[in-house]
This record gives structure tokens, sequence and C-alpha cells, in this order.
């Protein structure tokens, strides 16, 4: 299977030599860990099997946020986590995109850019979910930041996880959102317009914007989830650790370049998009962010500044709410794309050649010493 550490193997350098001067750190950062990833470069370990004697090497894995091959462990503790704070409520899922007039802004500006799109997305929701004729309460929210599209272009946009009700300014009532509605979709396009608007012009000054384009509609669409608490937290898993393109999706590399496999969302087909090697360099890196971004945040009652609060609504509703019946919900990781790289030797137990013995640790070894198969 072709890998993105692949397509950086052929082509980063060059990319390097014409654009490595205006290139930012957190890209050259990203280059690096994802050609390093798993391999003697990062060191690891030697594990033996104990029946048929065969040495299986396990290299460390980068960490870095844009690397496909990582954050399996990483999912698993984030579930681990919110499961705790999920509240018996229905949710709903919001996602508000960012008309096309505004992308170059925000790429010029990716950290205060992206950082106001999500505050003025989630200052959205919360002050129309304020209003009696909707909530009348103050709800949780947990945003998401997404900047691609299926074919690696620019395409900035925020989920967000909604509580399907909220607490009341005092904590002491929960007002619970109706079966399917939530906000009005085009009152929550318009306010998130005018809040990040008004962001910009405090925080970027000196910025020019036309006013043709505070003109454009902004996208946004609200759906009703039901109740799941556990299916809700897989799903969205699956948005808060995605990168631009996985592994799997890169179906052919050639000197010419590189053709990887996308859905029309039209259409709702497969295609292929074929793209130069520096090309694709470029839209896979536009997408990396900046060192130290958080692009998942909370709002609302998730906020640490209103967990008391969130803890007294988790137990009314705890105590307003039937028993469960039935054997309790697992956490459940989302199952790695097809072809995905099988999982670090650390957490294997069963020899993967012989499927009978067990491995057993025989060596660490350090970063860049000459110790790999």
């Amino acid at each position: 299977m072709v890998e993105i550490a692949d397509v950086f193997r052929r082509f980063a350098a060059d990319y390097l030599d014409a654009h490595g001067a205006a290139m930012p750190p957190s890209h050259r950062r990203a280059i690096q860990d994802i050609l390093d990833c798993r391999t003697a470069a990062l060191g690891g370990q030697v594990w033996r099997c104990d029946t048929c004697g065969t040495d299986t090497f396990s290299f460390h894995s980068c960490g870095n946020r844009s690397c496909p091959k990582c954050h399996t462990a990483q999912t698993q503790e984030w579930l681990g986590h919110r499961q705790a704070e999920m509240l018996p409520v229905p949710y709903f899922h919001i996602v508000v995109t960012v008309p096309a007039e505004l992308r170059a802004v925000l790429r010029a500006h990716q950290r205060d850019g992206y950082a106001m799109l999500m505050q003025a997305t989630a200052a959205a929701i919360m002050e129309l979910a304020r209003d009696p004729r909707f909530v009348g309460g103050i709800v949780a929210v947990l945003a998401v930041l997404h900047t691609w599209d299926q074919q690696l272009n620019l395409h900035p946009h925020v989920h967000c996880l909604v509580s399907g009700g909220g607490v009341s300014e005092d904590g002491t009532t929960w007002h619970p959102a109706r079966r399917a509605f939530l906000l009005p979709i085009k009152a929550l396009a318009r306010l998130v317009r005018g809040k990040f608007r008004a962001l910009l012009r405090q925080r970027c000054p000196d910025l020019f914007v036309a006013d043709l384009v505070w003109r454009k509609d902004w996208i946004a669409h609200v759906t009703a989830w039901g109740r799941g608490e556990q299916a809700v937290l897989d799903y969205l898993a699956r948005y808060v650790f995605r990168i631009a393109i996985t592994n799997a999706r890169i179906v052919g590399l050639k000197d010419a370049g590189v053709t990887f496999g996308y859905r029309d969302r039209r259409t709702g087909h497969r295609r292929s998009c074929r793209l130069s090697g520096e090309e694709f360099m470029r839209r896979f890196l536009q997408h990396v962010l900046p060192r130290g971004f958080h692009k998942v945040r909370y709002f609302g009652l998730w906020h640490p500044a209103h967990r008391k609060h969130a803890a007294q609504a988790r137990q009314m509703l705890q105590l307003q709410a039937p028993p469960p019946t039935g054997p309790l919900p697992e956490t459940v990781v989302p199952p790695e794309p097809a072809g995905a790289p099988a999982t670090p030797m650390m957490e294997l137990r069963i020899c993967p050649h012989c499927h009978l013995g067990r491995m057993v640790l025989i060596r660490t070894f350090a970063p860049g010493q000459a110790m790999g198969p």
C-alpha cells in the first residue's frame, strides 16, 4: 500500500528546495515526523516469539496530529474522558462553513482566523440557544475545526456537537430542546457571520475585506442525532482526529505525481484525483495547523467555567431518567480505515507469524540507532 510517507520521500526534497525558505516551522516538522514515523529514526523495541523464535521490530510513532499512522491510542483516551462528561440527552450535529471569498483571509491568518471562526460559531449557537423560543438555557458545545474538502482544497468549516437542551443561568433547571429542532439555520448562519466579522475587525483592524464579501451567505447545517451518547461519541471521534487524507485513499504514486480517491458529494460516486507531486505537497501542508493551536474546543456547559453547572445538570438528568436495561455500553474506538497500519507491537501479545506464541521484549534501541531490520 502506498503511504503519505512514500509520497513525501518522493517529492518532499524538491518541495523544500523550492519553498523551504517561506515554509512555516510546523510544515517542516510535519514532513520530518511523517517521514520518521515508525522507522528506526524514532527508536523502538525488538520482540521475539517464545514459540517460533521470530524477531519483530516495533518502531515508535511520531505523534504528529497530521500523521495518518498515529492517534489510535489518543482516540481511545479521548473517548474515555468524554464519556464521563456526556449528558443523557439527545444531541445535534451543527456544521458551519466559511464562504469561498474568506478562505484566503483565514489561510493568511491561521492562528487568529481559525480561532475566531470557532469562537464565533460557538457564541452564535449559545446565544440562540439562550432564547426561550428555542432552548432557553446554556447548552454544551464541542467544536472541531476542519480545513479541507475531499480533494484537499482549502475548505474551512467547524463541526459542533451540541446538547439537545440547556441548563438555566442559575444551574437549577434543565430546558430540553424539541425532538427534531434546535436552532433556526438561517439565523444561525447570519449570526456566525456577524460575530466573525466583529472579531476580525477587533483583532485585525488593518485588514481590509470588501463589504461585498460580508453579504455572502454562510452555509450551516443542523442535524438531529437523537439519543445514544456512545454512538454520538464514536461518530464524533472520527471528526476529532481525522486528518486531511489517510493512507488508504492513496491509489497511485509515480514520478509524474499522486493519484488518490475521493467521494463526489454531489453524486455520491467514488472518483480519482491526479495531482503533481508539488501540488499534492502544497494541498496537504496547507492543512497543517500552527504548533500549539487547539483544533478541538469546549464551550457552554463543557467549558471549564461551567463544570459545576454541567455536573448539576448531569445529576438532575440521571435522576429523571428511567433505569437502564441490558448491558452497559462499552467505549469502542472507531475502526481503522481499510489498509491502515497494524497496531504497534507494544500492544500485541500473539506472534504475527506463527499465531501461537507470545511476543517477549528482547531489547530497546534509541532513535537513529542502527538496530532495525
